[in-house]
């Protein structure tokens, strides 16, 4: 794969959980005459993924995965991934007169890995932003709830039912907070990755921009400046953050809003799901002061590892319930495979529950 690096086309991955400013930093840049960033292409999550099809799929799903691998397990699938990425990321640069490409995928904090195996030159950019902020935009934008209907946090005593019941991008927009913002944490430490702090970003956007272009290799000076400009070519397309349609400047504001918009008992539920001790790590450690002097409490690292290891649980439940599904009633070795596959599903129902039934434990003692 080495021989194709020096004629690809330059490809940048911009990295950051869903509502921390991924669409708004992509803006500023894409400004650059040598930059293009397109919404949101979920192009490597597809590649990563090929071969898993929906499992009304009138050649059965399974089928076709199983095919798939056996014929993709004879050649190098790193090459393959490499070369039609490389296509499709060479085609659109073309079609914009641009040469560098900002991929700007919110979710690829859950296939850093193959990002590295396909594209280990590319530079990244990681944006941070302020888990209660995160948290805050989740809930007005999405309705994510951050606490039950009871007086309790979302994450105790029905955390399992809900995982069960809720469909899977609520409970997915949590796994992003308690598994997705560890991952991306630990990303800091990369080669060629630049850091961007989302508060540091909207107070300073000119000096952060230039910056970012200097890492790219791009003249900042090609810039006039790094303010807002029209987000028409937002309009056609269904992702990325809409609001920012509305916008004529980088919104301030943003930076301390949560403190008004979540309750304690939701800023509670944040700082368990996250961790005090990764929100200090990341610098929001004035934050997390604010919090607890609302009334929030330091429950431990015990805890934030319980809820990491129950989203793990739940994470894999989703990959035995999507195999489940896969299997074609009609194959005649199916009913020893969804027998296995549905004894795994109520083993990993029955470790969800035993995780819960601990955090309550210790969350009861403190």
């Amino acid at each position: 794969m080495s021989g194709r690096i020096s004629s690809s086309p330059a490809v940048c991955f911009l990295l950051g959980l869903p509502r921390s400013g991924t669409t708004l930093l992509a803006h500023l840049l894409q400004h650059h005459p040598d930059i293009a960033a397109p919404p949101e292409p979920w192009l490597m999550l597809a590649l990563e993924g090929f071969g898993r099809v929906d499992q009304r799929h009138p050649a059965g799903s399974s089928l076709i995965e199983a095919a798939t691998s056996e014929f993709l397990g004879r050649i190098d699938r790193t090459i393959v991934s490499r070369a039609f990425a490389d296509a499709a990321y060479d085609q659109y640069l073309a079609e914009a007169g641009k040469r560098i490409i900002i991929d700007k995928t919110p979710r690829y904090w859950t296939a850093l890995e193959f990002l590295e195996s396909v594209y280990p030159e590319a530079p990244h950019l990681l944006l941070m932003r302020n888990p209660y902020a995160i948290a805050a935009s989740l809930k007005s934008t999405w309705g994510i709830p951050l606490r039950t209907e009871s007086s309790y946090p979302v994450s105790v005593s029905t955390l399992v039912d809900l995982m069960l019941r809720l469909p899977d991008v609520i409970i997915s927009s949590l796994a992003d907070l308690v598994l997705g913002l560890p991952k991306l944490a630990a990303h800091r430490t990369r080669p060629k990755t630049q850091f961007v702090q989302y508060e540091l970003l909207v107070a300073h956007p000119h000096d952060e921009i230039r910056r970012l272009l200097r890492g790219l290799g791009c003249d900042p000076g090609a810039l006039a400046s790094a303010a807002m400009r029209q987000a028409d070519y937002l309009r056609p397309s269904s992702f990325g953050d809409r609001k920012i349609l509305e916008r004529d400047a980088v919104d301030e504001s943003s930076v301390k809003s949560w403190q008004s918009q979540l309750s304690v008992e939701e800023m509670q539920t944040v700082t368990d799901l996250v961790g005090a001790e990764l929100l200090v790590e990341l610098g929001y450690e004035q934050e997390l002061l604010h919090a607890q002097q609302a009334g929030v409490l330091d429950r431990g690292r015990e805890v934030t590892e319980l809820y990491r290891r129950t989203f793990r649980i739940w994470w894999d439940l989703r990959s035995i319930k999507a195999r489940e599904l896969s299997v074609p009633s009609h194959a005649a070795a199916s009913v020893h495979t969804v027998s296995n596959l549905s004894e795994n599903r109520d083993a990993a129902i029955e470790m969800l529950r035993g995780e819960v039934a601990r955090l309550e434990q210790i969350l009861n003692i403190s």
